[in-house]
């Protein structure tokens, strides 16, 4: 079976919500970028919740043969990026996210309910 990327973003909201991601925002960009369909953006509480967060997330959509394009940031785990094409995922310690506020970035995009 096929996932749509609404259904992939979803998936992977789902997959940052089980390690407690907070502020779990899903960001549709399609039509107002060229970059991909959706931005999920979270947060984690430290560095180690931010590293649990992103393979718990790679994982999960690995399950349903998703695979990443690329990952950034790992090491430092401010800010880790998972790209999957159709999906960006951003995973922040809170400073971090305030300080690149991506939703204030993305203001046009239209929020996801989730």
């Amino acid at each position: 079976m096929t996932l749509s990327p609404k259904q992939i973003a979803l998936l992977a909201a789902d997959a940052v919500k089980d390690k407690k991601a907070k502020d779990v925002v899903l960001l549709d960009i399609k039509e107002i970028s060229v970059v991909s369909d959706y931005f999920l953006i979270c947060t984690g509480l430290s560095s180690t919740q931010v590293k649990a967060i992103a393979e718990n997330t790679e994982q999960k959509l690995e399950e349903h043969g998703i695979t990443k394009l690329r990952m950034e940031g790992f090491r430092d785990a401010h800010w880790i990026l998972i790209d999957y094409g159709i999906l960006v995922v951003h995973i922040f310690q809170e400073s971090d996210r305030e300080f690149y506020n991506l939703e204030r970035l993305w203001g046009d995009a239209r929020v996801v309910d989730l």
